[in-house]
């Protein structure tokens, strides 16, 4: 069952080598934060993560995929729910 964010939070989630990284399948960050400073605020929280998955990755905020460069300034609020989906690989 989805866990719904405590109040002043949004849930971000992790797959593939995000989970691996973070060791963690989701997790709680304060609200609000801007787009753009979701990359670095991740990076401060696990170190090497920004380079080695999320520059590659798609990030999600609602189920909507999102531009993390062209939506910079967009507020993720309480309540929200963001993906980090690695580049996923198939043999």
């Amino acid at each position: 069952m989805a866990s719904k964010a405590p109040p002043g939070t949004f849930k971000i989630l992790y797959f593939s080598s995000a989970t691996t990284i973070t060791k963690k399948d989701s997790e709680f960050l304060p609200a609000p934060l801007a787009l753009g400073k979701l990359f670095d605020t991740l990076d401060e929280n696990y170190s090497g993560i920004k380079a080695k998955v999320l520059g590659s990755c798609m990030v999600t905020v609602n189920l909507e995929y999102v531009d993390i460069e062209e939506d910079a300034e967009r507020e993720l609020k309480e309540g929200d729910e963001v993906g980090i989906i690695p580049p996923v690989s198939s043999g």
